[in-house]
C-alpha cells in the first residue's frame, strides 16, 4: 500500500521553519539536507489532522492549516506527499519530542533533526527536498502567495 506523507510549509519570524537533517546514513544521494517538517499519516488521521500532530512533534509548535498548497507521488519512496501552508499560532519553536528525537533505534540511520528557520532569499541556496516543491515554492514566495 502507497505511503502518505503530510508536511508544513510554516511562515514564521520572516522565514520558514525547515527541518535540517545531517549525517543522513540511510540515503546515498544526500547526507546533508533541509526538508519540509512532516511524516506519515497514522490511522484513522485526516490529512490537516496528520500535518498538525507531524509539526508539534518535530517543532514543538502548534499550527493552524490554512490551505494544500502541493502534492506529488514519489515513486522511489512509494508514497504520496501532501504540503500544506500553515499558521504559526504558538509553541516554543525547536522543543518537538517526537520519536526522531529520543534515540528511537527505529532512526538510527536518520542521522540528526534540527529544526531551523530559513530566511526567505536563503532557501534557493539551500538543498532543499523534494527539489521539485522547493521550485514551486520559491515561486509562489516570489509572487506573493506566501510571505
Amino acid at each position: 500500500m502507497e505511503r502518505i506523507r503530510v508536511a508544513g510549509i510554516i511562515p514564521i519570524n520572516g522565514g520558514i521553519a525547515l527541518m535540517h537533517r545531517i549525517g543522513v546514513k540511510k540515503r546515498q544521494d544526500y547526507q546533508e539536507y533541509y526538508t519540509f517538517p512532516g511524516g506519515g499519516l497514522e490511522k484513522g488521521e485526516t490529512l490537516q489532522e496528520g500535518v498538525i500532530r507531524e509539526i508539534k512533534e518535530e517543532l514543538g509548535i502548534n499550527v493552524k492549516v490554512k490551505e494544500k498548497m502541493y502534492e506529488m507521488e514519489s515513486e522511489k519512496f512509494n508514497q504520496k506527499e501532501y504540503f500544506f501552508l500553515c499558521e504559526y499560532i504558538d509553541g516554543d519553536f525547536g522543543t518537538g519530542d517526537g520519536p526522531e528525537f529520543t534515540g528511537n533505534p527505529n532512526y538510527a540511520d536518520s542521522g540528526k533533526y534540527i529544526p531551523e528557520i530559513i530566511e526567505l532569499k536563503n532557501l534557493e541556496n539551500l538543498v532543499l527536498l523534494p527539489d521539485n516543491i522547493k521550485k514551486l515554492l520559491i515561486n509562489d514566495i516570489k509572487s506573493f502567495k506566501i510571505s
